[in-house]
């Protein structure tokens, strides 16, 4: 093997660069070598309108409201994305050495301090990568807890509201889930858990607020059924944009929580990710956190922790989503404590407008003050009418969609949820389109079935969309 200079060679692209070494023969034989590639030849012009218009076949937060509930679509301020593209942030390699990055490390340290800061929790992993990867560490955690005082137990219970990747965590940790069913006014039917608590039961998992929208008003009392039996609760933390500087979880009797940073501070959310799902434990599941935690030295330098016997281990390479962690850094030393405080205020406002607004002309199952969102149905809904028709027919009207038929207690469901950032003028147009159509089902309900009728892509059919999908779009 000779360098470049030495054979006297030069690249492929003609150009001798020092230090590369080439090979006394080519190593790839000729029969596999491209001898070239067909390339369409398109101007500059062509290829921006081509994504130009790509673009414009998509709906997004940037373009109108996106009621989805449960999923909080809010916009995100775009100096969060600007900072996050910053070179000594963007471009850090992880295998740097800690010494090169002292300044990611205390971002991770501060954030953690922050979100102990606003849930009351002792300690944080930035670890986990989206929610259900922070329920999912927490379950481990809670494995591991009852491990570590020998203790076997095999059961975790989820309500009937709680979000589907509830009871898949579970299952993966290999405990056996149990349904607590709710009462009519959306709490924890409390006969209910009491005859389900027993010596097997290891914790329960409760979203708060949960996914109806309503904070469970025996919380407590939840809790102390639980402790009393030497079990858990855990806290899914998906729905803290409705709490957040208002409330502690930790002072609601949680013992580990995750919060999805890409729904409650700052990321883009959807579209398959990034996610980062942090996780909050109380002083006495502490030891058991992922590897490593970043620590900080007494002389004021951060490091990684990996020598911690009792940890669960890791459970992602590297250290989380970084970017998403800095995004919400970003996020909270913007607003401050009075600002974070006033995006659950305006969330809970604004969702308690609509629903003041809405619930005379849908049916409300459940007719409480709500949190940050709202469950209607299509129950009253005239000429056979549903759910899957007014989600299809708001297109028309410029809104996305809210989410539709879940959570599943509630028959054809309509979840709304308008976030902090919505504003009354957005509110009312949404209103007023809602309205149009409870009209249009009574007027025209054939045309509220076709819908939509303005988008690139019209009513399909549900059935062979699913079982037959076309993968490739020819407009």
């Amino acid at each position: 093997m000779k360098t470049i200079f030495e054979s006297g060679k030069k690249g492929k692209s003609g150009f001798a660069v020092p230090g590369w070494d080439v090979p006394d023969s080519d190593p790839i034989p000729a029969a596999y070598c491209n001898t070239g590639v067909d390339l369409i030849d398109v101007s500059e012009v062509d290829v921006v309108r081509h994504y130009t218009n790509l673009s414009r076949t998509n709906f997004g937060v940037d373009s109108g409201m996106y009621p989805l509930g449960s999923c909080t679509m809010k916009y995100n301020p775009k100096v969060n994305e600007k900072y996050a593209t910053l070179g000594g942030f963007a471009d850090l390699h992880p295998l740097v050495d800690v010494s090169s990055c002292q300044g990611a490390l205390e971002v991770l340290y501060d954030l953690a301090s922050y979100l102990s800061a606003i849930t009351g929790m002792k300690r944080f992993s930035m670890m986990p990568a989206a929610g259900a990867h922070g329920e999912l560490t927490s379950v481990m955690i809670i494995q591991k807890y009852f491990q570590d005082i020998k203790e076997d137990r095999r059961i975790i219970l989820t309500p009937d509201s709680a979000h589907g990747t509830n009871p898949a965590s579970v299952a993966i940790c290999g405990f056996e889930v149990k349904e607590v069913p709710s009462t009519e006014d959306g709490d924890v039917d409390i006969e209910a858990l009491r005859n389900m608590v027993d010596g097997n039961v290891a914790a329960m998992m409760l979203t708060s607020p949960n996914t109806l929208g309503l904070f469970d008003r025996n919380v407590h009392l939840i809790a102390d059924i639980l402790h009393e039996n030497g079990s858990l609760f855990y806290c899914d933390g998906a729905n803290l944009n409705a709490v957040m500087g208002k409330a502690m979880v930790a002072d609601m009797g949680f013992d580990v929580m995750h919060i999805n940073l890409h729904k409650t501070f700052s990321t883009p959310h959807g579209g398959g990710g990034p996610g980062a799902g942090p996780i909050g434990v109380v002083e006495r599941l502490e030891k058991f956190l992922p590897v490593p935690v970043v620590e900080k030295r007494s002389d004021g330098s951060y490091y990684l922790d990996s020598e911690r016997p009792d940890s669960i281990g890791r459970v992602h390479s590297f250290y989380g989503n970084f970017l998403v962690c800095l995004k919400a850094y970003i996020y909270i030393r913007m607003l401050g404590a009075e600002g974070i405080r006033g995006a659950s205020e305006n969330a809970v406002l604004n969702a308690n407008y609509l629903l003041a607004r809405l619930k005379e002309v849908y049916s409300l199952p459940i007719n409480r003050l709500c949190m940050h969102e709202f469950v209607l149905s299509d129950d009253g809904v005239p000429n056979g009418v549903t759910t899957n028709d007014i989600a299809k027919r708001i297109l028309d009207y410029g809104f996305h969609a809210p989410t539709v038929y879940f959570p599943l207690l509630v028959h054809g469901a309509i979840m709304i949820e308008p976030t902090e950032t919505e504003s009354r003028d957005t509110l009312d147009r949404f209103v007023e389109a809602m309205k149009a159509i409870r009209l249009e089902a009574q007027s025209d309900p054939d045309m509220v079935k076709r819908a939509p009728h303005t988008t690139a892509v019209k009513r399909v059919d549900a059935v062979s969309a699913a079982r037959k999908p076309v993968l490739k779009w020819v407009p």
